[in-house]
């Protein structure tokens, strides 16, 4: 019983270290991609530094720049507290074994004591000789037998025993100059956090002077997504007033004279085909892991009313989410779909809409567009090229998740980052 219960003990140890090796493992990959964000964040406040037309979007990015920062503080963080738990139960599996060595090495110092006592051969003849019975004899002979495999045993098992010593040794050894790392990591990243939010505070401070010419151009910007969120949605109802429109015809010709195909064309809820629904249960069942309309990016303005960054007195309204991406970047289908349609807001502004049964998501700030309406689309395909702001610098795709007509909060249904 004792063995089985050290045997147990054992398995839950190895399967625990595991565990912790793995979540260790997926640590240091969260890491891994946070530094890389911080370091595409750096590259675009470069590019914003360089064309020095806007304050306000170089503080959104180090604004970002400084929540990564301390994002990775806390995942480094997690990673020391994980490698001290392994290292405690490293160390007690040491304490462990030094004991059961030390009771070995007294036991088989005794043992060899009392062989070295009764070594000579003569006395182990005369011990099975003086047997009373050719039984004993045998029984006497079967315990030497036994009694000498015994000694070869715990010496082997105080070689196994001393390995191990060696190897546990050695992983906390490695351990600790892991952990050392890990603290000197940290304190240098807490280091150039606080010059981080030193130097977003001179922002801050040199933006307060231009606060009534930052409220204007916000009150301008709200007033232009405004009018931008009615076409939109004047286009999407629009377009389930057509795609109603077929599906009444076809059913027009395929029941002539039924109460349905003479219903009336609603232009808020599409009606939707076997397949359409099909499309919208699988776009459903993806919410939270939807790729993002870029590759690499942030979200710069949440969706819905919100307190301005910088003046928390104005309050702006977001219909989606706006993602700050770097110069050049390829907007992206986030579900597979049909284009419903392409959208020339100005000259230079143009939105893609892509349908997903009875969901749209809408691609807005497109400088250019590569695809067309009806064409089908697949998943991450490229459909377009963010427009960079002649004016600002900011290079800034609108995303937008609807159902009918009805406004979704995107950050939801986009994969966290």
């Amino acid at each position: 019983m004792p063995k089985f219960l050290l045997s147990l003990v054992l398995i839950c140890a190895t399967t625990f270290v595991w565990a912790q090796d793995s979540q260790q493992e997926k640590l240091e990959q969260r890491k891994a991609q946070i530094q890389q964000e911080i370091r595409d964040n750096e590259k675009m406040l470069q590019s914003v530094r360089k064309k020095e037309k806007s304050a306000v979007n170089e503080y959104l990015i180090q604004a970002n720049k400084i929540k990564l920062k301390e994002k990775l503080i806390n995942t480094t963080a997690k990673q020391e507290k994980l490698i001290s738990n392994d290292m405690y139960i490293n160390q007690v599996q040491v304490n462990k074994l030094k004991k059961e060595l030390k009771v070995l090495k007294e036991d088989y110092a005794e043992m060899i004591l009392k062989s070295y006592k009764s070594r000579s051969e003569q006395s182990r003849a005369m011990f099975i000789l003086s047997s009373e019975s050719f039984l004993q004899a045998y029984k006497r002979a079967q315990y030497l037998k036994q009694y000498t495999n015994f000694r070869k045993n715990q010496g082997l098992e105080i070689q196994s025993k001393t390995a191990q010593l060696v190897d546990f040794n050695a992983k906390l050894d490695g351990q600790r100059q892991v952990k050392k790392k890990i603290i000197v990591e940290n304190q240098k990243e807490k280091v150039t956090l606080e010059a981080e939010k030193k130097e977003q505070q001179k922002l801050v401070n040199a933006l307060k002077k231009d606060k009534n010419k930052i409220a204007q151009d916000i009150k301008s910007k709200q007033s232009e997504s405004k009018r931008i969120d009615r076409q939109i949605d004047r286009l999407i109802r629009e377009a389930i007033a057509e795609a109603n429109r077929k599906a009444a015809a076809e059913r027009a010709k395929a029941n002539p004279g039924s109460s349905e195909a003479k219903a009336p064309v609603s232009s808020s809820k599409i009606v939707m085909t076997p397949e359409d629904k099909v499309l919208a249960a699988d776009f459903k069942a993806n919410r939270g892991r939807l790729p993002w309309p870029v590759e690499k990016g942030f979200i710069s303005l949440g969706y819905g009313d919100q307190p301005h960054p910088l003046h928390p007195s104005l309050i702006v309204h977001n219909s989606g989410v706006e993602i700050t991406t770097e110069d050049g970047a390829s907007a992206r289908a986030v579900f597979a779909g049909e284009v419903s349609k392409v959208i020339v807001l100005s000259p230079v502004n143009k939105a893609v809409v892509i349908q997903h049964g009875d969901y749209f998501t809408v691609y807005q700030n497109l400088s250019s567009v590569s695809v067309s309406q009806g064409d089908k689309v697949t998943i991450k395909q490229n459909i377009g090229r963010v427009r960079t702001s002649g004016d600002t610098g900011k290079t800034i795709i609108k995303f937008l998740i609807m159902q009918n007509t009805s406004n979704n909060n995107p950050e939801g249904w986009l994969q966290s980052r």
